[in-house]
């Protein structure tokens, strides 16, 4: 057994690699042509059999099949554990092909009930709610990881005594959703969840208060990016909505509205001035404020529309604030 010794330097004008290789010392083949035998533990020549190494550790799986042609290779050690769920999750589980005869389903059935662990079954059926909300309205696995992991934690915790299990689904995904900076509006958990805005509120405020959560609060910005995404607004709309509804912040035209009248008003406004008009109906049914709401928002805009959209020396700008239409 050789072995060549290398590391890449320069040799005039080509590049040597000098890495170490091993080498068979009959076959003297580049690149050598070496076989791994993992059950002998052995490097093998391909070519000639030369044995050229030995204790080779074996990284394959250490378990051994004992399925049919039907079933899958098991890993003897099981599946991950859960962290949403309760107990040791070491439990033994009895399969349920057994040739069709069926007597083996039964018995399936029959274990789970007796081996159940106390309160497992409602956590698993919520956690299947849970899921299929946010699918519904295109949540990230991130969101309802978060999700599940506060339900499970006000279960743990008793937190929400004599609540209906609705309502305590509705509020982890408020909050879900505003802790990782993907805020939904109560009127969009309402309609998702089909529970009352009261309910959900009080949920929410006595969660707040015991988890201790990074709840962050709801502006304007946040809905922005969703709202032109889905009037379909080009890039340009969008940063001249953010803008407006910063510079209205610091004027404090829209004190005391509400963040998605703000956005609903801005954005209005800011399709307007550049070319790409929706009307309020448009945005209304996207928001989920009324029409007169953004009116009167808009009303606020309009009247301090040369303090708020700055653009100096910008002829175009300064003629679409003059063609803004008219509250």
């Amino acid at each position: 057994m050789t072995s060549i010794s290398s590391a890449p330097v320069l040799q005039g004008n080509s590049l040597v690699d000098l890495n170490i290789q091993l080498m068979c010392p009959d076959c003297k083949v580049v690149p050598p042509n070496i076989s791994e035998e993992f059950s002998s533990g052995d490097l093998v020549c391909a070519d000639c059999g030369l044995v050229l190494g030995d204790r080779i550790i074996d990284t394959r799986s250490e378990w051994r099949t004992f399925a049919n042609d039907e079933g899958d290779d098991p890993s003897r050690v099981g599946s991950a554990a859960n962290p949403l769920l309760n107990g040791p999750q070491l439990d033994t589980v009895i399969s349920q092909k057994d040739g069709g005869s069926g007597a083996a389903r039964e018995l399936n059935r029959t274990h789970g009930r007796v081996t159940a662990v106390k309160g497992e079954r409602n956590l698993l059926q919520a956690y299947k709610e849970i899921s299929a909300m946010c699918e519904a309205i295109g949540l990230p696995k991130l969101i309802v990881d978060v999700a599940k992991q506060l339900y499970k934690r006000v279960e743990d915790e008793k937190l929400l005594r004599g609540k209906p299990n609705e309502s305590i689904i509705a509020a982890c995904i408020f909050i879900a959703c505003r802790q990782e900076g993907v805020p939904r509006t109560f009127k969009e958990v309402c309609a998702l969840t089909q529970v009352p805005k009261k309910e959900i509120g009080r949920c929410f405020k006595a969660l707040a208060r015991h988890l201790e959560t990074n709840v962050q609060t709801m502006t304007s910005v946040d809905l922005m990016s969703r709202f032109c995404s889905n009037l379909n607004l080009p890039m340009e709309v969008q940063k001249a909505a953010i803008d407006l509804t910063k510079k209205a912040k610091e004027l404090g035209t829209l004190a005391g509205k509400s963040p998605v009248s703000i956005a609903a008003a801005c954005i209005y406004m800011a399709s307007s001035l550049h070319s790409h008009a929706r009307s309020t109906r448009d945005i209304s049914v996207v928001c989920g404020v009324s029409e007169v709401t953004i009116k009167n928002a808009y009303k606020y805009l309009y009247n301090e529309r040369t303090k708020i959209v700055v653009e100096r020396g910008n002829v175009k700008q300064l003629e679409a604030i003059e063609s803004l239409p008219t509250p």
